[in-house]
């Protein structure tokens, strides 16, 4: 193992959670500084390596960063690597041909250059792909920093108002309209068992019939919540029993990204 003083390091670079949306009152996506520290603007403008779930959404993002400071580089001339994408038809990678590709996108840094790691929204690793970049820098010695920046998931259960002490994200629940309503009932039962939290996302198209599952399927006392848009303009966070749901309507957006939780009684 290299030396650590030779080594670069592996900055988490957060990423806004507006997907550059156009802010319809500017005409230009939402300024940079109203969610991003700028000390994670600053450092984002300093690399000239990336590894990066998209590469075209990560040179936006740059645009975004050199109108507040300048890169340290031209945007053409930066290296942004492409993580992984798993084999089509859902089968596993070849055993260690994952781990080789990953361990690959870590060069520059045993070269003592500094690597950013950004996902498409959010912060890399959690509910995102990169935690696989993570593991392989930690496995080679590397300092791993990770930069303050927004988190829907946080986000969403600090505004939710229901329990912050225990909570799980379970991600994406089944499609299948039978399965998926088992797997409320379970998660249901977990949190009315566990007093804990469950968090879960789903793809911005389907907000609407998971919103709907959810009132069908839970019952009447549990606390539910919906968290869509945070952070961006006319984004909203609100809280009520399941039978009181019932009772209003909710238009969810289909291309907004949205945060579902609940609490059991």
């Amino acid at each position: 193992m290299a030396d650590a003083l030779t080594l670069g390091r592996l900055l988490l670079i957060p990423n806004t959670l507006d997907l550059g949306c156009i802010d319809p009152t500017a005409g230009a996506p939402p300024d940079l500084q109203e969610v991003l520290p700028l000390g994670a603007i600053q450092a984002a403008a300093r690399l000239r390596h990336w590894v990066a779930e998209n590469a075209k959404t990560t040179r936006a993002f740059l645009k975004r960063v050199e109108a507040i400071t300048p890169l340290s580089a031209p945007l053409q001339s930066l290296d942004i690597q492409e993580l992984p994408r798993p084999p089509k038809g859902g089968k596993p990678a070849a055993p260690g041909v994952e781990r080789q590709a990953v361990e690959a996108l870590l060069a520059p840094a045993r070269s003592g250059h500094d690597i950013g790691l950004i996902s498409e929204a959010g912060l890399p690793g959690v509910a995102d792909p990169g935690a696989a970049v993570v593991q392989a820098a930690h496995r080679a010695g590397l300092t791993v920093l990770p930069l303050s920046g927004p988190s829907s998931l946080v986000l969403a259960l600090a505004g939710s108002g229901l329990h912050g002490q225990s909570f799980a994200f379970v991600g994406y629940l089944p499609t299948d309209a039978t399965q998926r309503a088992q797997r409320i009932r379970e998660l249901e039962g977990t949190s009315r068992k566990a007093h804990q939290t469950q968090l879960v996302i789903e793809t911005p198209y389907r907000n609407p019939a998971m919103w709907q599952a959810l009132l069908q399927h839970l019952q009447p006392q549990t606390l539910l919540n919906v968290s869509c848009g945070l952070t961006l303009r006319g984004g909203f966070t609100r809280t009520d029993t399941v039978a009181r749901w019932r009772q209003q309507a909710l238009a969810l957006p289909t291309d907004v990204p949205a945060v579902f939780s609940w609490l059991a009684a």
